[in-house]
């Protein structure tokens, strides 16, 4: 598939988009349109459009790529199978809290729980974390598209990002919330599509009926699943689990944007509908993604097909990429580029929207009663909404200045470490009832807990005996806010015990 076709496609995709952004957002463009979708959404269309916010462009090329890693194969579900056991815990513990307190920022809780400097802290680490993620996961896929796309025509790397990012500010600034719920709900449905196809059109390629793929990939070398051998190493099965579900708790029942959006529905009851039928849709999709993956090594085998090297390094997340433009038909090719794209900007433009949420809540009031109704509130989310969606193009122009994959790796794990506090701060406000805490402190115990863990992660082979940290860094990461929460704690009053 040329370049040109790609990008004609590209346009004609978000032109789309910017249909769909021009309709919802018609008859009102006000902020609980924008914040809360006027708490109106069905709980169907949530379920569904969170699949493409939950899994990023990143999942869509990476996942598949390290399935080819004889350590690795499909790891991945141990961890898949953690999440879903979160997600039943969000439903079951966070969402009820959150609905019982009507918040429009999750925050809300930890400021009449702990305390206004806590309550800042909780949005910052937000804000924060959510920025460098989304900036990175748009950065890979950036990548994709600037390689097998924008390089043919000459376009600055930097001009890629201003115009994707541009876009999305363009179908999400008036409608917001009310808007992803719609455009995320289109975009998993091409999501979804890609991959089902993606796995037809390989085992076509191949000569296998669906069935004979499943024994194909089922008796390869790429098909393990569980790793019981060596509790020592990051693959092993209750390290994945636990991380897992931890992380889960954290990254989705503790961040603003997947949380924003259960909060769309009208009551509770439908919110915990969402999340059940979420969780199931989510462990079935992960299963095929890692079938592609699978999929994908055996028919570079059988055609020769080596993974892609960038600077003298094999990138496996460029496998997918590479076999779906330079060797199949352009059907198959339009399919990927479609499910890439949607994984992407689902992501991305969910991201957007519940930073200038958590913003515009959280440090400017904008959901309390006196400032509802003044006439430059909506004019400031703009400017809020346009301002991050700056920050994250220089993100991600310095990400691809550094240019050093293991300094980005380390910057995005580093983005994951500060999900810990958030773990610790609620936990504390949920177990401890008994106790607050003295709020002016709370910003050095949630500095200071990710940079305990960095070092511990750093040193953990020395340190603990040949014992390697994975995804259970974030449980000692919310192990030792807790615990510093503990030290300045103090004993709470009746109104701040929720």
């Amino acid at each position: 598939m040329t370049p040109t076709t790609i990008l004609i496609i590209i346009i004609i995709y978000f032109g789309i988009l910017l249909l769909v952004s021009n309709l919802v957002s018609k008859k009102s463009a006000d902020n609980d349109t924008f914040f809360k979708a006027n708490k109106n959404s069905k709980w169907y269309l949530v379920a569904f459009g969170m699949i493409g916010t939950a899994l990023s462009g990143v999942t869509f090329i990476s996942v598949p790529g390290e399935v080819g890693n004889p350590d690795l194969q499909f790891k991945y579900f141990q961890f898949v199978l953690g999440n879903a056991i979160g997600f039943l815990i969000i439903a079951k513990v966070l969402l009820p809290l959150y609905y019982r307190m009507n918040l429009t920022s999750i925050y809300g809780y930890i400021e009449q729980r702990l305390g206004t400097v806590s309550y800042k802290t909780a949005a910052s680490i937000f804000l924060i974390s959510r920025t460098i993620g989304s900036a990175f996961r748009l950065y890979l896929v950036v990548i994709v598209l600037q390689r097998y796309v924008f390089d043919a025509f000459d376009v600055p790397f930097a001009l890629t990002v201003l115009i994707s990012l541009g876009l999305i500010f363009a179908y999400t600034y008036r409608g917001g919330l009310k808007t992803i719920i719609i455009t995320d709900t289109l975009q998993t449905f091409f999501l979804v599509s890609s991959v089902f196809l993606t796995i037809i059109f390989i085992c076509q390629s191949l000569d296998l009926s669906l069935l004979q793929a499943f024994e194909t990939v089922k008796e390869s070398n790429y098909s393990k699943i569980f790793f019981f051998e060596d509790y020592l190493k990051g693959n092993y099965f209750w390290k994945q689990v636990l991380g897992g579900i931890f992380v889960t708790i954290a990254m989705v029942g503790l961040d603003q944007d997947l949380m924003q959006k259960n909060l769309s529905c009208k009551n509770i009851g439908e919110a915990q509908k969402n999340m059940f039928t979420f969780t199931g849709i989510f462990v079935l999709i992960n299963i095929f993604f890692l079938s592609v993956g699978a999929l994908l090594y055996l028919y570079a085998e059988k055609n020769g097909i080596a993974v892609p090297m960038v600077d003298g390094v094999a990138r496996t997340d460029l496998l997918f990429p590479e076999i779906a433009f330079n060797h199949l038909t352009i059907v198959p090719a339009v399919v990927f580029l479609l499910g890439l794209t949607a994984a992407t900007f689902a992501t991305t433009d969910s991201a957007l929207t519940a930073l200038t949420t958590s913003f515009c809540v959280d440090f400017l009031g904008m959901d309390k009663a006196e400032n509802q109704n003044k006439s430059n509130v909506v004019r400031t989310r703009h400017w809020v909404h346009l301002g991050f969606s700056f920050l994250m193009f220089l993100v991600i122009v310095f990400f691809n200045a550094v240019n050093d994959a293991s300094v980005v790796k380390m910057i995005f794990k580093i983005a994951s470490y500060t999900y810990g506090p958030l773990l610790g701060l609620y936990a504390f406000g949920l177990f401890v009832k008994s106790k607050t805490v003295y709020d002016k402190l709370v910003p050095i115990v949630c500095i200071a807990a990710p940079a305990i863990c960095f070092f511990i992660s750093k040193y953990s082979s020395e340190l603990l005996g040949n014992y390697v940290l994975d995804n259970e860094l974030i449980i000692v990461n919310g192990l030792i806010t807790f615990i510093g929460l503990w030290l300045i704690s103090k004993p709470a009053t009746e109104n701040t015990r929720y």
